[in-house]
């Protein structure tokens, strides 16, 4: 891929072509500009459009389109767990961990509980919840692999889980 940010190839996907995730920050970051605005302008869903914005650290420009969004589809559980990241990269982390909290009750026994549980482990390892984000990947790193989901996930949740665990050794 052109424009690719060298070094970057082992690093977990992020749901978006040209955008992995850290494994040192665990936050997504764009490691390839051109398959970013490819994707964009191939996309009619607002999602990606706030993913992007977060991701670029464009967070009021990403929160206005959220809320348009959300006027338009309330319900929707994707728009739901970027208005938690929304409220995350604002460094309103206590409020973004509880709304994760009421998404993961809500998701609990469905496909979206171990999504739901690596947004909250992202949350609570960015918040300095080292034990927590451990708990919270470890989890859905189990359900990942017993719902047998794509290897990309499984990996995703592996890198984090085990950047978490380097985190809290460290602490000790």
């Amino acid at each position: 891929m052109q424009g690719d940010v060298t070094g970057t190839a082992d690093w977990p996907q992020a749901g978006f072509p040209g955008i992995r995730i850290n494994p040192d920050t665990l936050m997504p970051q764009i490691v390839n500009a051109d398959a970013v605005e490819e994707a964009l302008a191939a996309s009619t869903d607002p999602a990606d459009h706030i993913f992007v914005l977060l991701v670029e650290g464009h967070a009021s420009e990403a929160a206005e389109l959220l809320a348009e969004a959300r006027f338009k589809d309330p319900e929707s559980f994707r728009l739901r767990i970027f208005e938690a990241e929304v409220l995350s990269v604002t460094h309103r982390m206590d409020r973004a961990i509880d709304l994760f909290r009421q998404l993961l009750a809500e998701a609990h026994g469905t496909p979206r509980e171990a999504l739901t549980l690596q947004f909250l482990g992202k949350t609570q390892y960015v918040a300095g919840q080292t034990s927590a984000a451990v708990k919270s990947f470890s989890k859905a790193l189990d359900l990942r692999v017993a719902q047998s989901a794509d290897a990309a996930q499984i990996y995703s949740s592996t890198v984090a889980l085990q950047r978490a665990r380097d985190i809290l050794d460290l602490a000790c």
